[in-house]
């Protein structure tokens, strides 16, 4: 790492980075994520987060109160079950697991039917009031094959999409809807009450970043609905999009070890998880933050 002077006597550190994928992301090297902080290092990470939307710290040691003090820097925590119930709730990170107290769970049972669905092509949130700006994953248990998480950038995307796709998205409104997405792993899981508690939610499919300016396509295999299409017509559509953005050469896949840390930008990235043999534990914690004013909130809401 070295260190710049701006003017005004400003310093900043330029972080060591190598490419994550040819077209984004980065791996940055040579930073304990406990040392981060507001003042030192947070600035510098968040620079490299607004520019490439995908950053992968290797072999830390963080623990839950690590986590959550770094996601802080981001924004707002994102706490489901407060915004549920709407009333404070403790807030507690959230573990991507099919490990439970009764230990590891069947690869038939509903809790693993969920994390399979977390396999489609999605965006974390675009279901809820409020959606989410970054996710912080880190690994706890990754099993001996299987399990990768894969990421694909919907700003790169977007802005490589053939004018056929591209002009139908340029100024659509699509809605999103959670029970969508489990419905298609499983009627039951799409079902469950937990799954239809949030009211459909509509998005602008633009998402410009507030810093860099580049658009990115906002959507999710949580969206089912493209405002004054068909339900065919637009369903059609979406899914056209997520292939497009999500073609092999688009796609990063990351082979999980035991305390890498991966960050993504929910604005302009995909996300989906892999297939493992379930009868071995594989144990993520992850922590989203929500979006704020500043993040460009008002560019994809609805009035």
């Amino acid at each position: 790492m070295a260190v710049n002077t701006l003017d005004g006597g400003i310093q900043l550190t330029t972080l060591t980075t190598v490419p994550l994928h040819p077209k984004f992301g980065k791996i940055v090297e040579g930073v304990d994520l406990r040392d981060v902080s507001a003042s030192n290092l947070y600035p510098e990470i968040r620079q490299l987060f607004e520019h490439h939307s995908a950053l992968l710290f290797r072999a830390q040691s963080i623990t839950d109160a690590d986590h959550t003090r770094l996601a802080e820097l981001f924004g707002p925590l994102e706490n489901r079950e407060a915004m549920a119930q709407g009333r404070a709730v403790k807030f507690a990170v959230s573990p991507v697991s099919n490990e439970t107290d009764s230990g590891v769970t069947d690869a038939k049972a509903l809790h693993t039917l969920n994390l399979q669905a977390n396999m489609l092509w999605h965006t974390d949130s675009t279901f809820l009031p409020i959606p989410a700006l970054v996710n912080l994953l880190t690994a706890k248990v990754v099993p001996d094959e299987g399990g990768q998480t894969e990421l694909a950038s919907t700003r790169v995307g977007w802005a490589e999409m053939p004018t056929h796709l591209k002009e139908p998205l340029e100024n659509a409104v699509i809605w999103h809807r959670l029970s969508h997405s489990r419905s298609q792993i499983s009627a039951e899981l799409g079902a469950m009450p937990e799954m239809r508690q949030w009211p459909d939610r509509p998005w602008r499919a633009i998402w410009p970043n507030p810093v860099t300016g580049e658009e990115a396509l906002y959507i999710a295999s949580h969206a089912f609905a493209i405002e004054g299409m068909g339900l065919e017509e637009g369903q059609a559509l979406i899914s056209e999009a997520i292939a497009f953005c999500t073609q092999e050469k688009y796609v990063y896949s990351h082979e999980w070890a035991v305390g890498d840390v991966l960050i993504w930008d929910e604005r302009a990235m995909l996300h989906r998880g892999q297939p493992w043999p379930y009868e071995q534990p594989r144990t993520l914690m992850s922590i989203c933050c929500s979006v704020t004013d500043s993040d460009g909130l008002q560019s994809v809401k609805i009035v």
